[in-house]
């Protein structure tokens, strides 16, 4: 007998900021309005070194429909990650190996921000040692060749890749995504999903800054 298989697919801006970020200009108030009319099912709002959007707005399904995870773009000089998992305390200054040996002990989840970007690139040796197994293909911010080298980290340690806006504008959100293949409700299923793969990988981007 015939059968078809479904498969969820649900749109998620895993790179955004808010003006906690100094360097935004996004309001949350334009990203919850906006988020679902530019066909995102959710975003994870990732300020610079804080998770302080949790003092500002529900995390979980809004009335909208709208997914709002909580993370946050940890910056260290061996390189920017979005982590997700319970990190409202983390304190700021940890050195890449420490914050990476931290979130896996705690079962969160990192990925490499824009890793070939010229200001604090991801340091390849822990990409090459598996202390990051998912890396950000496309960034919205980034350059095409900036965009396009993580290419190579793929042939040569075969890392995930995702996708995310890095939006600091309401004209740069959602300009890039992720499709996870999972329904997405909770921070927890965002985690889970990443560590299990269950998204469509990033090959490439056409995206130029």
């Amino acid at each position: 007998m015939p059968f078809s298989v479904y498969i969820t697919a649900m749109l998620f801006d895993l790179h955004v900021h808010t003006t906690l970020s100094p360097c935004s200009q996004l309001r949350l108030d334009q990203i919850l309005s906006q988020a679902s009319e530019r066909g995102l099912d959710g975003v994870c709002i990732t300020d610079h070194n804080t998770m302080e959007i949790r003092n500002y707005v529900p995390e979980g399904i809004l009335g909208n429909g709208l997914r709002v995870i909580f993370g946050m773009e940890y910056s260290t000089s061996g390189g920017d990650f979005l982590i997700f998992g319970p990190f409202e305390d983390l304190p700021p200054g940890l050195p890449a190996r420490i914050l990476l040996k931290h979130v896996d002990r705690t079962g969160g989840v990192a990925i490499a921000a824009h890793p070939f970007r010229s200001q604090r690139p991801t340091d390849e040796t822990l990409i090459k040692n598996e202390m990051c197994r998912i890396v950000e293909g496309v960034n919205g911010r980034n350059a095409h060749h900036e965009n396009a080298s993580v290419l190579d980290w793929q042939k040569k340690y075969n890392v995930a890749q995702v996708g995310g806006s890095d939006a600091h504008s309401l004209d740069e959100l959602g300009s890039a995504h992720t499709t996870f293949t999972t329904p997405i409700y909770t921070r927890t299923d965002l985690v889970n999903a990443l560590k299990q793969g269950a998204f469509l990988q990033t090959i490439h981007s056409s995206i130029a800054a």
